[in-house]
């Protein structure tokens, strides 16, 4: 019998282990319908959903990138395991295997046949808690393409952005152009190359890429509040710096590499509230987008 070369076997297995841990990559195409407006309840409704989940896991909070005390991981407690299997229920065909794998592990906590491992350790789950705030909130797949992860709802997104300009409920800004407002999601690229902005993305559409994403909850002076899953292993708000203007900044000690900010145009499209006049819709085209 031969056996392979170990850097050749080193190889392969890197590359099963990658194969069985990627989340699947869907086809990004422009939707064939444009999407629908949304009632302000709708944006109302996101915010709350965060902060009730965020006041359930303990009311965490990290400021200035400082991770909260060291103690055992909030997601493997027993009494968190239905609120991380909620949200992966949002996502449950790309999420089927963490469930069951974690159901497992959840059964052999109670002392029942199960397999051992910590809870909801892996995989991440914070895209699956922001496609469940979404969701539950009323939104539809159709206006928000849920995924196991965030860079997939992002090219969601940004197809919705290029192809409907004028009626997409979120729309990409560009960190140094935008200040955040309650509703809008931040968003950061955790790659070793991180994209210098959301125009980046666009070229690598359909392909994975280590992000995270926080929903903004509150804005004040010098500073952008964001609730946010699988930080500190819990759901955990955030408190990013920004400068005079709102806008965060780009490379502050500590915080995420930010790459856009998805504005949230829920209940500001007609027939309901008009967009802001300082806001200039009509910019996004396929030819020129927004800053």
């Amino acid at each position: 019998m031969i056996f392979p070369r170990p850097r050749l076997l080193l190889s392969v297995l890197a590359l099963v282990l990658l194969a069985a841990c990627a989340t699947p990559a869907p086809t990004v195409t422009a939707p064939a319908t444009p999407p629908l407006p949304y009632p302000e309840v709708t944006r109302e409704r996101m915010l709350r959903l965060a902060m009730e989940e965020w006041q359930e896991w303990g009311r965490i909070t990290v400021r200035d990138g400082q991770p909260r005390a060291p103690g055992a991981p909030q997601e493997s407690q027993v009494a968190n395991f239905p609120r991380v299997l909620a949200y992966w229920r949002a996502v449950e065909g790309e999420g089927r295997a963490a469930i069951d794998r974690n159901r497992g592990r959840y059964a052999a906590l109670l002392g029942l046949p199960g397999t051992a491992g910590g809870l909801w350790s892996e995989p991440a789950w914070s895209a699956a808690f922001v496609s469940y705030v979404i969701r539950n909130a009323g939104v539809d797949e159709r206006e928000f393409p849920s995924s196991a992860a965030h860079a997939f709802y992002i090219d969601g997104m940004l197809a919705d952005a290029m192809a409907y300009p004028a009626q997409a409920p979120f729309v990409p800004r560009g960190i140094g152009a935008y200040a955040p407002q309650p509703g809008d999601l931040v968003c950061a690229d955790r790659s070793r190359r991180p994209l210098a902005g959301w125009r980046d993305r666009l070229a690598e559409r359909g392909q994975f890429r280590p992000m995270h994403c926080d929903i903004v909850v509150s804005v004040g002076p010098g500073e952008v509040r964001a609730v946010g899953g699988n930080i500190a292993d819990a759901v955990t708000l955030s408190v990013f710096a920004a400068d005079a203007s709102g806008r965060l900044l780009l490379r502050a000690p500590g915080h995420p590499i930010w790459f856009a900010v998805f504005e949230n145009r829920l209940g500001r499209l007609p027939p309901f509230n008009a967009l802001p006049a300082a806001i200039p819709v009509a910019g996004l085209s396929r030819a020129r987008a927004p800053s």
